[in-house]
C-alpha cells in the first residue's frame, strides 16, 4: 500500500511538472488581463484569438513558414533516403566515415549554419556578378538551403532505422528473376520504406517550422512564424502568445489522436474484420472529422461569449482603486527625538582637541602662552666662531679659532 502511494505521488508530481505550464498557459489565453496571468482572474474572453486573426504580420510569417517547410520537405526527404541507401550498401569502414560526414551538420550550431549559408551564397552571387534581386539573395531560397543542411540528416536517421529491418535478399531475388534495379526499387524497397517517408516528412516539416537560430540569419528581409513570435516577445508580451500556444496544442492533439486511431485500426484489423460498423468508427477519417467538429463547436461557443460588461466592471474597479490611492492622505512625519542633555544647546559641535586652532601658539586651555624650554646653544654656531665671540657668550674659545693660528699665539 505504501509503495502504491509513493508511486502515485511520484506520477502526480511528474505529470504536474510536465503539463502544469501548459495548463497555466491555456488559462492565461482566456483571461482578459493585459499581461499573461491567472491570478487575479478578471474576465473570461476570447479577445486574444480575435487579435491573432487580425495580425497581418503574424499571418504573413505563418504563410512564409508553411512555404519554407514544404520546400524543406521536398528537398530533405529524398536526400535523407539517398544517404540511408548509400550507408546500407557500402562496407563497414566506408559506412563509419560516411555516417560521420552525414551526421556532422546536426552537431554544428544553427547560428554557424545560418551565417555560413548567408556568406557562402553572397560570395557565389558576387563571383557571378548577380544583383541583389536574384536567387542568391532571396530569403526563401537561403532559408530552405540552410535548413536542409541539417534537417536532411534527421530524415536519414529515420530511413536508417527502417532499413535495418529490411531483408536485402528480397531485392536480390527480384533481380535474379529479371527485374531491373528501378523495378526492384519501386516494387519492393519503396513500399517497405513508405512509412518512414511519412515520418521523415513530418519530422522535417516540424523541424523547419520551429527553427529560429538558422532562419533568423538566412531569411534576410522576410519574416517567418518563429521570427515574428520572437519579436513579439522581445518588444512586449501579451496573452496573444498564449492563444498561439493553445492553437498549436489543439492541432497537435488532433493529429496525435488521428494517428493513434490509424494505428489501432491496423493492430485490430483481424478482430474487426467481421464488424463493418467498428471498422468505420475506428477509421482515422471519422475520428479526425469528429475532433474538428468538436474544435469548431468550442470556437463557436467561445465567440458567443460577451465579456464587455465584465471588462467594464473591472475597469471601473481599477479606476476607483486608483482614485482611492490618489486621494489617500499622506502619512504624517514622525516627531523628532528630544535633544540629549549633554549636547550643546546652540547646536554647535564640540571643538576637537586635535583641531588646527588648538595646535597654534597660545591656543592652550590655560589661556596663557606656555614657556617653551630654550634649546642648548650649538658649539658650532657661527657666533662661537667669530673673534671675541666666545668671551661674550661665556663659551670657551675653540682651539681651532683663526686667532690661535697667528704667529706668536702659541704661547
Amino acid at each position: 500500500m505504501k509503495g502504491r502511494l509513493l508511486t502515485g505521488g511520484y506520477l502526480l508530481l511528474f505529470f504536474a511538472y510536465l503539463f502544469g505550464p501548459l495548463v497555466i498557459m491555456i488559462g492565461t489565453a482566456f483571461n482578459s488581463a493585459g499581461f499573461p496571468r491567472l491570478a487575479p482572474w478578471e474576465c473570461f474572453t476570447t479577445e486574444w484569438f480575435s487579435r491573432l486573426a487580425a495580425d497581418d504580420r503574424l499571418l504573413t510569417g505563418l504563410g512564409n513558414s508553411l512555404l519554407i517547410g514544404l520546400g524543406v520537405v521536398l528537398v530533405s526527404t529524398p536526400i535523407g533516403l539517398a544517404a540511408a541507401l548509400m550507408l546500407s550498401q557500402v562496407g563497414a569502414r566506408m559506412r563509419a566515415a560516411l555516417y560521420t560526414i552525414f551526421i556532422a551538420p546536426i552537431l554544428v550550431p544553427g547560428v554557424v549554419i545560418g551565417l555560413s549559408t548567408l556568406i557562402f551564397w553572397d560570395r557565389v552571387g558576387g563571383a557571378l556578378d548577380a544583383g541583389y534581386n536574384t536567387l542568391f539573395y532571396d530569403g526563401f531560397f537561403l532559408t530552405i538551403l540552410g535548413q536542409v543542411t541539417f534537417i536532411s540528416a534527421y530524415s536519414m536517421l529515420v530511413f536508417l532505422s527502417r532499413l535495418q529491418r529490411f531483408d536485402p535478399t528480397l531485392t536480390e531475388a527480384a533481380l535474379d528473376m529479371g527485374a531491373t534495379p528501378t523495378q526492384a526499387f519501386v516494387k519492393i524497397l519503396l513500399p517497405f520504406v513508405a512509412p518512414a517517408i511519412g515520418s521523415a516528412a513530418v519530422l522535417a516539416f516540424l523541424a523547419s517550422m520551429e527553427n529560429y537560430n538558422t532562419t533568423v540569419f538566412t531569411v534576410v528581409s522576410e519574416s517567418t512564424f518563429t521570427t515574428v513570435l520572437a519579436s513579439k516577445v522581445r518588444y512586449g508580451i501579451d496573452p496573444s502568445i498564449s492563444a498561439i500556444a493553445v492553437i498549436i496544442v489543439a492541432i497537435t492533439l488532433i493529429a496525435a489522436l488521428t494517428y493513434e486511431a490509424a494505428q489501432q485500426r491496423t493492430s485490430l484489423a483481424g478482430r474487426i474484420a467481421g464488424h463493418p460498423v467498428l471498422r468505420r468508427l475506428i477509421h482515422p477519417a471519422p475520428v479526425a472529422l469528429l475532433l474538428l467538429v468538436l474544435a469548431g463547436a468550442v470556437v463557436w461557443a467561445g465567440s458567443r461569449v460577451d465579456s464587455s460588461a465584465c471588462e467594464a466592471q473591472v475597469l471601473e474597479e481599477k479606476r476607483a482603486l486608483q482614485e482611492q490611492y490618489r486621494t489617500a492622505p499622506e502619512p504624517q512625519s514622525q516627531p523628532s527625538a528630544p535633544a540629549s542633555p549633554t549636547a550643546p544647546r546652540d547646536g554647535a559641535a564640540p571643538a576637537s582637541p586635535f583641531s588646527p586652532g588648538n595646535l597654534a601658539p597660545g591656543s592652550g586651555t590655560g589661556g596663557g602662552e606656555a614657556p617653551s624650554p630654550a634649546a642648548p646653544a650649538s658649539p658650532f654656531a657661527p657666533g662661537n666662531l667669530a673673534p671675541g665671540g666666545s668671551g661674550e657668550s661665556g663659551t670657551p674659545a675653540s682651539p681651532f679659532a683663526p686667532g690661535n693660528l697667528a704667529p706668536g699665539s702659541g704661547g
